[in-house]
């Protein structure tokens, strides 16, 4: 399509260039992940770790997906427990980890359904749960999601969300595991 609007093939109508737009953001995105994805497992993956609350944090990611998931239908909501204290982390790279888990959850949930983020303090660990009444994985499926290249059948993505959502955590010391049921949720 770039090549028929240089040749003068095609007029540059404003659908097609929406269009063109959206595939390089699209190639920029997979570019992005496959570099973030290079650097975790080589090691060279730099955190900008710095003390963070990561209660605000997590409901800025939530804020930026309420109108999506008004759209859709489907509940999102955040359960925070008081009084958390600062997190040394890399507050862009944990953006990432959420808005990997809430995109996902939003894109399988569907309407009626509802998205629960939830963070709290266990022993000295912070830990975030993103939890949905969606369709649920596959028990044969569920020790494969966060490896590279795998997805659901209608997926739209790459396969690589999950794998960077485990890389970056693990970076930050942490883990991360999943739990579902088919029907019922994830």
């Amino acid at each position: 399509n770039l090549e028929g609007l240089l040749d003068g093939i095609y007029q540059p109508e404003a659908a097609r260039l929406e269009s063109l737009g959206e595939e390089t953001r699209v190639m920029s995105r997979l570019i992005d992940d496959l570099r973030t994805l290079a650097d975790a497992e080589s090691g060279a993956l730099k955190l900008q770790r710095e003390p963070t609350d990561l209660a605000v944090l997590m409901n800025e990611v939530i804020a930026s997906f309420r109108g999506q998931a008004q759209a859709a239908g489907v509940s999102l909501s955040a359960e925070v427990a008081p009084d958390l204290p600062l997190i040394e982390i890399d507050p862009a790279r944990i953006r990432q980890v959420l808005t990997n888990l809430i995109a996902n959850a939003l894109r399988y949930t569907d309407r009626g359904g509802a998205i629960r983020v939830q963070c709290e303090l266990r022993d000295t660990a912070m830990a975030v749960t993103v939890g949905d009444s969606g369709r649920g994985i596959a028990e044969q499926d569920l020790p494969h999601i966060f490896e590279r290249y795998t997805k659901s059948s209608d997926s739209r993505g790459s396969g690589l969300g999950l794998a960077i959502v485990k890389d970056l955590v693990e970076a930050h010391g942490g883990t991360i595991t999943a739990h579902s049921q088919i029907g019922q949720g994830t």
